[in-house]
């Protein structure tokens, strides 16, 4: 099960609604966030997530609305006792990026941050899930995310393994693990595997190949709708996209919803942003800020 916060999906300046892009996903008691705006500590200290429980942070480009929050959030933890180390990731330019921001505006800091600059198709692996990068299209370096849930290991009889002669105790758990006891493997007392959850996160960028390829099958795609259709040249000229373009990737993914983000202060009757959509992908929704969903192998719903 993962939990999707939407802590800001406004574009490029906030607005009395919608704060800059910030997006927490929960899964167990490990916090991933996708960018880190101007103000995204504030919405989580009025969330039901604690920032202290941020295992990562990755931000897809180092455009400020998508950045500009971080140092701050740093600081915050620092102040707040935090002495778990952390992985912050991104593109080329953030390791220079966080550290210049840092060293000119110095705070305490207590705690490890891992600094990682991530190229297309790298992995950051975490307890119960793996986030992996891909190259999406922008007017500068940028990259798309996918965060994927562990596998969930078929149920384990207990009975059918004490009939086969396997005793309980370590053997239990070695054969739970994969491993063959005895001569019964562990497809004999194992139901079948149930695949992990999987959400996509655009970034910024036009409609690409490798955002195709990395939202095939997604149970989510979280996708940047910066411009209507009707401003389909816009959307060209500053490399972005329309909330059709972001439907049709849906669609042709097969993804199981599809969540419209970063769309522009312009339109303020966001109904004729869905309408659009829905054209061509059913299941689509245009999150608020601090709405939070729950996705599970048999649900997508709001909570």
């Amino acid at each position: 099960m993962l939990e999707i916060l939407f802590l800001g999906t406004g574009a490029s300046i906030p607005s009395r609604d919608r704060a800059m892009p910030c997006i927490a996903i929960r899964q167990t008691t490990d916090i991933i966030l996708f960018d880190c705006g101007e103000g995204s500590q504030r919405q989580l200290m009025i969330s039901p997530f604690s920032f202290m429980k941020i295992a990562g942070i990755f931000i897809t480009h180092m455009h400020g609305d998508h950045f500009l929050g971080l140092p701050g959030l740093l600081q915050t933890m620092g102040a707040s006792g935090r002495k778990d180390p952390l992985i912050v990731c991104g593109p080329q330019g953030i390791k220079e990026g966080v550290e210049t921001v840092l060293s000119v505006c110095p705070g305490d800091i207590n705690y490890h941050i891992d600094i990682k600059e991530l190229k297309d198709r790298d992995a950051v692996k975490f307890n119960g899930f793996e986030v992996s990068a891909f190259q999406n299209e922008h007017n500068l370096p940028s990259l798309g995310y996918v965060l994927k849930e562990d596998d969930i290991p078929g149920k384990f009889d207990k009975k059918k393994a004490t009939e086969l002669g396997i005793k309980v105790g370590p053997d239990f758990s070695r054969i739970q693990n994969g491993e063959c006891v005895r001569g019964i493997t562990p497809e004999m007392v194992m139901g079948s595997s149930r695949h992990g959850c999987s959400v996509v996160y655009s970034g910024d960028t036009i409609p690409c190949e490798r955002l195709t390829e990395a939202a095939k099958g997604a149970d989510v795609l979280i996708h940047e709708s910066t411009f209507s259709e009707v401003h389909e040249k816009l959307a060209k000229e500053h490399w972005h996209s329309t909330s059709t373009q972001a439907a049709s990737t849906a669609k042709e993914c097969g993804c199981r919803a599809l969540m419209l983000v970063h769309i522009s202060n312009r339109y303020e009757d966001l109904d004729m942003i869905k309408d659009e959509t829905v054209e061509i992908f059913e299941n689509v929704f245009i999150p608020e800020d601090l709405e939070m969903f729950r996705i599970t192998a048999d649900n997508i719903r709001s909570i």
